[in-house]
């Protein structure tokens, strides 16, 4: 079987190295003709490592990461406890979760993906993707056309495999909040994620290696700032996003001063309805169910996707078959993670809203927890 993977990030990349363990035929096209990152840091829970563990990838994330014991919660005074939990670890030779800067993920994936004899192409993508008799003609913007018997949409959240598939009005819809991140010198104690609930959102922290973590926001911002915030002062305008938070945060607050470093995001979300394929073509990760970053569950999903989808498609079946029971085994998971993270964002922006946060970000990490 001949596959293509549009998108070199965390999703096309653990689908690749998974697609190539089962012995399949894999081109990849990445449109960065640098086929670099953006991005800060990334939470690995139990049931990524699982899945990289899988891919042969948990043992040199961990490395070059740090430990994640659980989570605590705060109130924004820094004194008041509300949660504390310890995670399980799902893998008896592996930590309950990992933090990792992410362009160190990002080279071990590629790393692994080149390694494999994938055919990845930068600075590459389609102009054309054409059904034809159970294959797919795929013309590239590099002038090259190939056929396919499956492409595989691993290109995010605004995703323009998506948008070939089911029409521009299948989106990602904002959720009203922004993250904020910036790297920072660890704070010494720090195995847990810390989480600090404010007035207006949560702000925390999350260890990436002996010496580094990052500081992380979700906020609703105030109407003029819901524009995209310049460059120039964003690091000023996140402290002051800041100053109703006391304890660690307060003191990580004043560290916070090159604007470059900033990296800031509108939130938003999708589920793409079930299901996930049109003929041979089929969306994983993001552009299928992308989730608000509440539960640090998106990447790890995108990894499961991967898993999923090679063991379905190395069954004996049809891929039209392989397609179906790949969408059975993921839809509903991803559903309720998506659905879940949101709800969490949702009761941030209005305190009203009908949810314990705590026992709702429980419930997500118990269904993420599951075997796949």
């Amino acid at each position: 079987m001949k596959v293509l993977v549009i998108g070199g990030g965390i999703g096309g990349l653990s689908t690749t190295i998974a697609l190539r363990r089962q012995g399949f035929d894999v081109d990849v096209v990445e449109r960065d003709p640098q086929w670099g990152v953006y991005g800060v840091g990334i939470i690995q829970p139990g049931n990524a490592l699982r899945a990289l563990d899988s891919l042969g990838l948990a043992e040199a994330c961990v490395k070059s990461g740090a430990p994640i014991r659980g989570d605590r919660t705060w109130l924004a005074d820094g004194e008041t406890q509300v949660a504390a939990h310890e995670w399980p670890p799902l893998a008896p030779h592996l930590p309950p979760g990992n933090g990792l800067t992410r362009p160190k993920l990002h080279e071990i994936l590629t790393s692994r993906t080149l390694e494999s004899g994938a055919d990845v192409r930068t600075g590459v993508t389609f102009s054309e993707i054409a059904p034809i008799d159970g294959h797919v003609d795929v013309a590239f913007t590099d002038g090259e056309r190939r056929r396919y018997d499956l492409v595989i949409g691993a290109d995010g959240l605004y995703s323009k495999v998506r948008e070939r598939l089911f029409g521009p009005d299948v989106k990602p819809r904002y959720t009203g909040q922004i993250c904020w991140r910036y790297n920072l010198p660890r704070i010494e104690g720090l195995e847990e994620i810390w989480m600090f609930f404010g007035p207006e959102g949560s702000a925390g922290f999350v260890p990436l290696g002996q010496d580094l973590m990052y500081i992380l926001t979700i906020e609703t911002p105030i109407p003029e700032w819901r524009a995209r915030i310049e460059r120039e002062g964003a690091s000023n305008v996140y402290r002051r996003r800041l100053e109703s938070f006391a304890g660690p945060v307060a003191e990580a607050r004043e560290q916070i001063t090159d604007d470059d470093a900033v990296v800031l995001r509108p939130i938003e979300n999708i589920i793409v309805p079930a299901p996930w394929h049109r003929g041979p073509i089929v969306l994983i990760g993001d552009a299928a169910h992308g989730a608000t970053p509440h539960c640090g569950q998106g990447a790890a999903q995108a990894i499961e996707d991967g898993i999923v989808l090679a063991e379905e498609l190395a069954k004996d079946v049809p891929i039209a078959e392989a397609l179906e029971a790949f969408t059975a085994r993921r839809y509903e998971r991803c559903r309720a993670i998506v659905e879940g993270s949101e709800m969490v964002g949702k009761w941030e922006q209005d305190h009203s809203v009908p949810i314990d946060p705590d026992a709702t970000r429980h419930a997500v990490v118990m269904t993420a927890s599951a075997p796949i």
